[in-house]
């Protein structure tokens, strides 16, 4: 599927802000409601849009500590493996294959560094992994939910 450039503005403004009404992208983009709902059920249908969420900060649900963990795994364990294993912990928000030395990345979060702990105890004991390197977030510098250079 074609993106063009008025595609991409609204695709920025809806990522910013997601109940933005039609007509307020429509009048940022020179397009009429309608029009823009078109464009947008379009990039729905097409799989362009997965979908709309809401955005939580996580210490205001009390899950104020994360880190990211290196995973090091046994012979050739699959992404599906991988993505199979991280989605049986709650406290896993992310998990990537990524290139290097490890095999996988794997975001989480948790209550506290006792919950942390029990988090990685449970995700180190899974069966293909061997190893792992944690890495404790302090703080937050930049976080977006952006999908690429546009802006609105």
């Amino acid at each position: 599927m074609q993106i063009d450039a008025v595609d991409q503005r609204i695709i920025a403004l809806l990522v910013a802000d997601a109940r933005t009404s039609y007509a307020d992208i429509g009048s940022r983009v020179s397009l009429s409601a309608p029009a823009v709902k078109r464009r947008v059920d379009r990039l729905r249908a097409t799989g362009v849009i997965r979908g709309f969420t809401a955005v939580v900060d996580p210490a205001a649900v009390g899950w104020t500590t994360e880190a990211f963990v290196e995973l090091f795994c046994a012979g050739r364990t699959t992404p599906t493996q991988l993505a199979l294993a991280a989605r049986r912990h709650p406290e896993v928000v992310g998990a990537y294959t990524v290139s290097g030395e490890a095999d996988a990345l794997v975001h989480l979060r948790a209550a506290d560094i006792s919950h942390l702990e029990e988090a990685l105890e449970r995700l180190r004991a899974e069966p293909f992994v061997t190893s792992s390197r944690s890495t404790i977030v302090l703080s937050r510098l930049v976080e977006s939910p952006g999908v690429g250079p546009s802006t609105p």
